[in-house]
């Protein structure tokens, strides 16, 4: 909220038709644009710079000519990734115009296996008391979207295909699991792919 920048962010959620109230429920925010911002703040002393790498945060590229060391996220709207105690464990972010690539994830760290977390659980948990059945989409601002309109039960993969260890997961808090992704050719895969991961379980 304090930086020079943040109306390009806010303008960028209120057309996506997200409220503030949304925002703050998700704790949305925005990674301003510059190269070594968490570094400049953050990085005060070694240890704090190693924990930066080690959290995938900042990178060292010495390929990098220009750049050797800078942040992961630059110029991107950001969702904190929360483990199912709430605590964030990686973020994802979206860029607010047409550079690549669109969505950009934390790797993979000691904390953080993308093939096991589902973004939207904890707030799912958080707002529906006894959950009946869990909607997979296929990203966070679908999540979001739903969300601000009262369908709190959705979870989203992140960037990758469901995998048994999402469905395992999730048939231990649910009964029924509702898959809801695009009607294009990818959406259409992903759906059998998800069809064909769920059948054993």
């Amino acid at each position: 909220r304090q930086h020079p920048d943040k109306n390009a962010a806010v303008e960028y959620l209120r057309n996506r038709g997200l409220s503030g109230e949304i925002a703050r429920d998700f704790k949305l925010g925005f990674a301003p644009p510059g190269w070594q911002n968490l570094l400049e703040k953050f990085g005060t002393n070694s240890e704090a710079k190693s924990a930066l790498f080690g959290a995938g945060l900042s990178i060292e590229n010495p390929d990098n000519k220009r750049h050797p060391v800078y942040d992961r996220f630059r110029n991107r709207i950001m969702f904190p990734i929360r483990d199912q105690r709430g605590r964030v464990i990686a973020f994802g972010g979206r860029v607010m115009g047409d550079d690549k690539p669109k969505y950009l994830n934390s790797p993979e760290t000691p904390v953080f296996h993308k093939g096991e977390e589902l973004y939207g659980l904890y707030e799912a948990k958080q707002k529906v008391r006894k959950l009946e059945r869990i909607l997979i989409v296929e990203g966070y601002m679908d999540v979001i979207a739903l969300a601000q309109h009262d369908i709190h039960y959705c979870v989203a993969t992140l960037g990758t295909a469901t995998s048994a260890s999402h469905l395992k997961r999730l048939f231990k808090l649910v009964p029924e699991i509702v898959f809801c992704f695009d009607g294009d050719d990818a959406g259409r895969d992903a759906a059998w792919r998800a069809l064909q991961q769920t059948i054993p379980l």
